[in-house]
């Protein structure tokens, strides 16, 4: 019972994003505004404190202990995170002109739309309509995660790390992608919207 109760709270959460899609280039200020969204929404937060949860419950760090003030360390740390990422992906996609946005596939099947999701995490479209390698996404997903590690105890400030955390990075986007590619469908199954 619980499982589904978390579920549909997940169903719920999903934006409607995709339905009324603009293809209106996003000047600096509407990616700022996108970014910080990504970094201190609700759903942003959530994401955090349960990354945070998992890192506590796995001891990563073990050096820095469990209990309360442990837990907070790794909020504070996976927050930091985030923000640096945002930050990183602002500065990257405003200098080159790359919209952050997913932008939902035209149609076909479950494969077709899998695939566009994952091909969104590897190009981009631009502030001109074109699509391009999504420098914005590697830059800071990579950039982040290496910069994020200097806080870290020194066995784990390793390049290894470092790209493992950039990897689950591209792999949290790809998640993101896919919810905003099939979101909406399920949540209007789920409430037999039309």
């Amino acid at each position: 019972m619980r499982s589904i109760l978390v579920i549909g709270i997940a169903v719920l959460a999903i934006p409607l994003t995709g339905f009324a899609q603009s293809l209106e280039p996003m000047d600096a200020t509407d990616k700022l505004v996108y970014h910080i969204k990504q970094t201190v929404g609700p759903l942003a937060i959530v994401g955090d404190a349960a990354y945070a949860a998992i890192l506590q419950e796995i001891d990563t760090p073990t050096e820095w202990g469990q209990g309360g003030a442990p837990y907070g360390r790794r909020l504070a740390s996976t927050a930091a995170c985030s923000g640096i990422h945002s930050a990183m992906a602002f500065g990257l996609d405003s200098a080159l002109h790359e919209d952050p946005r997913y932008f939902r596939s035209a149609g076909g099947g479950f494969w077709h739309r899998a695939g566009h999701a994952f091909r969104g995490i590897i190009l981009t479209h631009t502030d001109h309509g074109t699509e391009t390698f999504s420098v914005w996404r590697f830059g800071s997903a990579y950039g982040a995660a290496y910069v994020s590690n200097q806080w870290y105890p020194g066995r784990l400030n390793t390049v290894a790390l470092g790209f493992a955390q950039g990897s689950l990075q591209l792999g949290f986007d790809l998640a993101r992608n896919l919810a905003s590619e099939f979101g909406p469908d399920i949540k209007r199954m789920v409430f037999r919207r039309k």
